[in-house]
């Protein structure tokens, strides 16, 4: 029958485990001691070793012929058994399916009884962080004082999401990414040894594609085995539902210049090759991160890409500013988010590029800008402390406020105005009106009041002295002469006078003559 090539090229020592030396030097050395502990707890992305190493773990532990280096045997009857999954002693558990507390009493009630074959009854629990509150609190005495024949090994990709109960009980090892040049030359040994013909670019776009995953990239080979007689580039994107790297290239170049129709082209192409096109978000966004990496650092070796396609990125990069760049890189991920809820993935893929090509997009940062908020930021960090404390003129320039608006200059002389130049000003209920709008305070003190006027000064009488407090005031003075020039078309040189007892009953050259003298009038007047 056949076995998937991810399983039946699975690591069945410790040196077989690729790119985690901080793990398995730790791991060989505790077994060539006889130190282990009972309970690890192994954390890392998927396609890491992290339930390889688990049942390495397994078998060395009751190996009875353990190597030297402290991997088993695997000739012995144990590690037969375990690899066959025969093994009674090794108990693997699923907690993504088997995460109740019902479950994990189970578990501990059958910690009570010794091993059958074996010097340790091992459980290895996978996706840990599967478990429920209460699952979780059941297995927390069992773990930390198990009987001396068990151990615990747990195994989770969400670290975040296991208790610090939990976390506190056992060894924890972090497992990283595989590095690119070891899943490469990992994918090359499987396909030689199975007799595949695989080029080096399709190894490298594997490992690119599996993004330090072990599995996705040997299942991605056992997919492509199937396509033809020789393994290329082309054929892996095809078999990824990713875009070829051709078509990236030149999306990549219509985007720097801005050529929509030829972006839009682009996307058709790929999509009438029933490309995946959220895929193709995520490949231009590895593309724009190169092209970031360039800018800033001009470093290859940190480069995601292969190497046939530094040349091309350096190109694009040397006529692409990094702002341009982040804004875009920003944008896209933008839209990746986006694509997994929208009903169709081509118009939000689409409307993206788009935006992208007018101006840069919405995402982009204008370096004329940043440059000014920088010269900006120096210039505050290079004062004193004590003049970091904007002072209240700086604070006056910088708040925004409606400009004042000028006070027309009198056309006659006051001193000359007699009473009898003067004239009742018919519209002034009309004018109360409107600044009730505008300025209800203003109006309600101006209540029962009277207005004349001459050319273009008004002298205003009020009952109520109040009135003489806002009017003070610039904002109030200034909505009153808005109010003024709303309803007689232009702007009036505003007095005003109160006199609560007999505002009526005084001589219009009594209010003159103190207008003249002593009156009152607005420092802010509209």
């Amino acid at each position: 029958m056949y076995q998937a090539l991810y399983r039946k090229w699975r690591p069945m020592t410790f040196a077989d485990v690729l790119s985690q030396p901080q793990v398995t030097t730790t791991l060989q050395n505790q077994l060539r001691r006889q130190t282990t502990a009972h309970a690890y707890l192994f954390t890392g992305s998927r396609g890491t070793g992290k339930t390889t190493c688990a049942r390495i773990l397994a078998k060395a532990v009751n190996c009875e012929h353990p190597r030297e280096d402290g991997n088993p045997c695997l000739e012995c009857e144990i590690c037969k058994a375990a690899e066959n999954g025969t093994l009674s002693d090794l108990i693997e558990i699923d907690a993504a399916s088997n995460n109740s507390v019902e479950d994990i009493r189970d578990l501990r009630d059958a910690t009570a009884y010794t091993p059958e074959r074996c010097r340790f009854k091992v459980y290895i629990i996978d996706e840990v962080h599967m478990l429920s509150a209460s699952a979780f609190n059941a297995l927390l005495k069992i773990m930390e004082e198990p009987p001396p024949y068990v151990k615990f090994i747990l195994a989770t990709t969400e670290i975040h999401k296991v208790p610090a109960t939990i976390i506190s009980r056992c060894q924890r090892y972090d497992f990283r990414r595989i590095r690119q040049e070891d899943l490469v030359a990992r994918l090359e040994y499987i396909a030689e040894q199975e007799h595949l013909a695989l080029d080096h670019d399709a190894a490298e776009l594997m490992a690119r594609l599996s993004d330090g995953g072990m599995r996705d990239a040997i299942s991605l080979l056992d997919r492509c085995a199937a396509f033809g007689d020789t393994i290329t580039a082309q054929i892996t994107a095809e078999a990824a539902g990713a875009a070829g790297r051709d078509y990236l290239l030149r999306l990549l170049e219509a985007l720097a210049a801005k050529d929509t129709a030829q972006v839009l082209r682009i996307v058709a192409e790929l999509h009438d090759a029933s490309k995946d096109l959220q895929r193709l978000c995520e490949e231009l966004i590895l593309m724009q991160r190169d092209l970031m990496l360039l800018k800033a650092t001009g470093d290859t070796t940190l480069l995601h890409c292969m190497h046939d396609e530094i040349p091309a990125l350096q190109k694009i990069a040397a006529d692409t500013d990094i702002s341009a760049v982040m804004g875009t890189l920003n944008t896209l991920q933008t839209c990746r988010e986006r694509m997994g809820r929208a009903v169709n993935r081509r118009v939000e893929l689409e409307m993206t590029l788009i935006q992208l090509c007018q101006a840069g997009g919405a995402g982009a940062v204008n370096s004329a800008e940043i440059q000014a908020l920088q010269e900006r930021i120096t210039q505050l960090e290079s004062r004193p402390a004590a003049a970091a404390v904007m002072t209240a003129q700086e604070a006056e320039l910088t708040r925004p406020h409606k400009a004042p608006v000028k006070e027309p200059e009198p056309e006659i002389d006051l001193r000359t105005l007699k009473a009898s130049d003067l004239q009742p000003l018919p519209q002034w209920q009309e004018i109360l009106e409107a600044c009730s709008k505008l300025n209800p305070a203003v109006a309600g003190a101006l209540d029962g009041s009277t207005a004349q006027y001459c050319k273009n000064v008004i002298f205003v009488t009020a009952e109520n002295q109040f009135f003489l407090t806002l009017f003070k005031i610039r904002e109030n003075a200034q909505s009153l002469g808005d109010a003024i020039e709303k309803v007689m078309g232009k702007r009036f040189t505003l007095r005003a006078k109160c006199s609560p007892q007999a505002a009526k009953t005084r001589s219009l050259e009594e209010m003159l003559e103190n207008a003249k003298n002593s009156g009152i009038k607005t420092t802010a007047v509209t």
